[in-house]
């Protein structure tokens, strides 16, 4: 569907601006927007998913933690596919959050993947410049992640930073010069980034982020000695078909979440980088940007 198309649906949670500005400029933030009794139950979840990780020593099927990790100085970098390790998550997956993505995405949306992000006073955590759309290429770019920040959000401890209307430009290359997956753009591309345009979403925990799937985002290590959590949702317009493997399926991949099954795909003319073939297996985007994996080259 067209932004026209979507627009033209009465909104169920944001406003009409708010949607106006995430057409205009890629993106948007929503201060506190997830009710108190919500945020209070997904807190808990996660700082009981957090005390489970520091019993972890490597990575895993469910935690992907950094090096040097343990229970004395953690450093859980991901949970992974939170919808699938708890009701919770899939339930607030499938709520409130459904009901913005289809503020977003017309009617019909379908549910890609969820990861649960951490932040740690620790340069290594700093998320490099990137676009989502690489790891996982659609037939158009109604592709889109949905934050919700578990804990007040400031410049102190990490924020996501988006590149007002970078969604609408070209998009990177994301492998190195030998050809390996860094999932991030190369030193000298993002030398070039006009960071006078980079907006900082912050704000009070329940509130949200929401980023096109082109945009080109980051965000700056920590300097605060708690973790700062954000709840990450990907969706896609169920019109979006995707044509390359899954970087990290689980049963609720696909999903229609909202509305039914479309008969048509559409398809926008603009090219995408391919990314590796991810049947093969995949960490996250922290090990790829920080060369821990070497994925086979294209």
């Amino acid at each position: 569907m067209t932004p026209d198309q979507i627009l033209s649906y009465p909104a169920r949670v944001l406003t009409q601006s708010q949607r106006e500005h995430y057409f205009e400029h890629g993106y948007i933030g929503v201060q506190s927007l997830v009710p108190k009794d919500t945020l209070d139950e997904l807190i808990a979840v996660t700082d009981a998913f957090f005390e489970k990780s520091c019993a972890e020593t490597v990575s895993g099927e469910v935690f992907d933690i950094g090096p040097g990790h343990s229970a004395t100085s953690p450093l859980l970098r991901r949970l992974k596919s939170p919808d699938e390790q708890h009701d919770t998550y899939w339930n607030f997956t499938t709520g409130l959050m459904a009901d913005v993505a289809a503020d977003l995405a017309g009617p019909n949306v379908t549910f890609h993947h969820s990861k649960l992000n951490f932040k740690w006073f620790d340069e290594s955590d700093t998320v490099k410049w990137h676009q989502d759309i690489q790891f996982f290429p659609h037939t158009n770019y109604n592709v889109f992640t949905i934050g919700c920040y578990l804990a007040d959000t400031d410049m102190a401890n990490g924020p996501l930073a988006v590149l007002k209307g970078s969604h609408n430009e070209d998009l990177y290359d994301q492998y190195d010069a030998n050809g390996n997956w860094t999932g991030m753009l190369c030193d000298e591309d993002a030398a070039g980034v006009d960071m006078s345009r980079a907006d900082y979403l912050t704000g009070p925990a329940g509130s949200i982020t929401v980023h096109n799937a082109r945009a080109l985002h980051y965000s700056p290590s920590s300097k605060s000695p708690l973790p700062r959590p954000l709840l990450l949702n990907c969706y896609t317009s169920a019109d979006a078909k995707a044509y390359t493997a899954h970087p990290q399926p689980t049963s609720h991949t696909y999903q229609i979440v909202r509305g039914e099954e479309v008969k048509w795909a559409h398809h926008d003319p603009r090219p995408c980088q391919l990314p590796p073939d991810w049947s093969r297996g995949y960490t996250s985007i922290y090990a790829a940007q920080a060369g821990e994996d070497k994925p086979p080259a294209m």
